[in-house]
């Protein structure tokens, strides 16, 4: 894998990765940076921690093709985010982010604050304004892995960092603002409240390794060697899948390069499978679980895909049960996702 660092003309970083050399200059810029307002205030009654990030509704909202701001910059066209004609995968500061390194002042409330100190950074998977990570070809995707590996051992370097998340959103049902191919990396100042429950149950024994070893066929979607797509028996949503690597990993920057080869199919087969299964664009959350800062030695690396179909044509929603008391309902049964999505090609 080979990197270009670029500074944007506002002075967000821009990252380029390839497998070949890169030759091209640097076309025009875009607007300039908007003033960074986030921060963090603290919920007495849940215990954690809430982000505020007032710039983010200036943000680009379902723009028409010619002017996406992740496709490449096209002579003689409007500016983009990426002042060059192509690239393989691209990596640049987020404009409106919720943490930074320089986050915004901190307000005078009733209740604790604190700096939303970290970083936010927008990954793009192809210069391409269409397609998913089930469409792209497995040596980007397994480009991909490689990048995201590289991100964690930037992010996790910086001073304050205790955790880094990435993750994709995909499609208007879960609240996509730009339909080009992309995701999204958090790195945050504090171990969010998922990740804690998941480092003390890693803590206490190898959960998936055992998981993995109970589930048997009906839960099993695909598995190779080397990494298992699983349909987990306690589901929170329809058609949840996780992808596990067999050998317990605190992230990718351990992968041997049959575990990145593994990651990188598997991950394109579960959304060409989502894709198959109601014959359309499938919307999903997609969250890498890699171990927090200090919890290498124990925590196993997985990928969650939180989808929110319950049918063709039918959204699952989280209402009152599951924000009020944080208790999910599913609407299908874990055996008969597992199955569903076993019986459709990718």
């Amino acid at each position: 894998m080979k990197t270009w660092a670029h500074r944007k003309a506002d002075g967000r970083r821009l990252l380029l990765y390839g497998t070949t050399a890169y030759v091209l200059p640097p076309l025009a810029e875009g607007p300039s940076i908007t003033e960074n307002l986030s921060h963090l205030r603290w919920h007495p009654l849940r215990m954690e921690w809430v982000a505020y990030a007032a710039g983010r509704q200036e943000r680009a909202f379902l723009p028409p093709a010619e002017f996406c701001p992740l496709c490449p910059t096209r002579p003689g066209g409007p500016p983009t985010e990426i002042p060059f004609e192509d690239f393989e995968v691209a990596v640049f500061e987020n404009r409106f982010p919720a943490f930074a390194d320089q986050p915004g002042p901190l307000p005078e409330i009733p209740g604790e604050t604190a700096q939303a100190a970290g970083a936010c950074e927008v990954v793009v998977y192809t210069p391409e304004h269409t397609g998913s990570l089930g469409t792209l070809a497995q040596e980007r995707r397994e480009l991909l892995v490689r990048v995201w590996a590289q991100r964690y051992r930037e992010l996790c370097e910086r001073e304050g960092v205790r955790f880094v998340m990435p993750f994709e959103n995909r499609g208007e049902a879960v609240g996509v603002t730009l339909h080009h191919p992309h995701g999204q990396i958090y790195a945050y100042p504090f171990v969010p409240p998922v990740l804690q429950a998941e480092v003390a149950a890693f803590r206490r024994g190898p959960v998936l390794q055992n998981l993995l070893a109970q589930v048997g066929s009906r839960y099993i979607v695909e598995e190779d060697d080397a990494a298992a797509v699983i349909v987990p028996p306690f589901a929170r949503f329809p058609y949840e899948v996780w992808v596990v690597p067999k050998r317990a990993q605190p992230g990718p920057w351990t992968f041997e390069d049959a575990e990145v080869t593994a990651v990188a199919r598997t991950l394109g087969r579960v959304v060409s499978r989502y894709d198959a299964l109601f014959a359309r664009p499938f919307p999903y959350v997609m969250v890498l679980h890699a171990a927090p800062k200090g919890e290498e030695a124990h925590f196993h690396f997985h990928v969650e895909f939180y989808p929110v179909m319950r049918g063709a044509d039918r959204l699952k929603y989280l209402a009152g049960t599951e924000l009020g008391a944080g208790t999910y309902t599913v609407d299908v049964l874990p055996e008969d996702a597992a199955r569903a999505l076993r019986q459709v090609e990718p």
